[in-house]
């Protein structure tokens, strides 16, 4: 015989507490819970998302400036400029300032992409020009000297990515 506690007809049974009630109760939550914990995708975060592809977009700008013989200053200023913001506000756009969904529309028009292209992901990492250029240097510097060379390089461009504190 079981015992029961509480009023007649609204007991429980001995030895049951709130999660297995809940399970008895609801066991279809229960199953469905364990699929979507298996099966959700992250969340993009836009504000991420936008910022990354107009800084993308400035890379480009860059690049196609430079290699028609423009100097390297003023590039940023002449970019606002071309997206009809002040220089000001895209240097806050590049560190922290959310693109709201006015302006990120007409970052898109001005430069030619798609409505909604600052808000998609990308995960394309394809070396830029400047980029293969740099690689195909480092691997003929490396190739071409001996073991030492080959430790100093290694030294040299370490110290580059993490300064010296001191």
């Amino acid at each position: 015989m079981e015992k029961w506690f509480g009023p007649i007809g609204r007991g429980f049974k001995v030895g049951w507490n709130v999660k297995s009630l809940y399970v008895a109760v609801n066991p279809l939550r229960e199953s469905c819970s364990a699929f979507v914990a298996f099966n959700t995708q992250p969340v993009p975060n836009i504000t991420v998302a936008r910022r990354q592809n107009a800084v993308a977009l400035f890379q480009d700008y860059a690049e196609k400036a430079l290699a028609q013989g423009s100097p390297p200053k003023g590039l940023e200023q002449a970019f606002a400029a071309a997206l009809q913001i002040s220089p000001s506000m895209w240097s806050q756009i590049k560190s922290s300032r959310p693109i709201g969904d006015k302006l990120a529309r007409q970052i898109e028009q001005l430069r030619g992409k798609p409505a909604g292209w600052l808000d998609e992901v990308r995960s394309d990492t394809t070396p830029t020009s400047a980029e293969q250029a740099l690689m195909a240097l480092a691997l003929a510097a490396w190739r071409s000297t001996n073991s030492a060379g080959k430790k100093a390089l290694r030294a040299h461009l370490a110290s580059m990515v993490k300064p010296d504190a001191g």
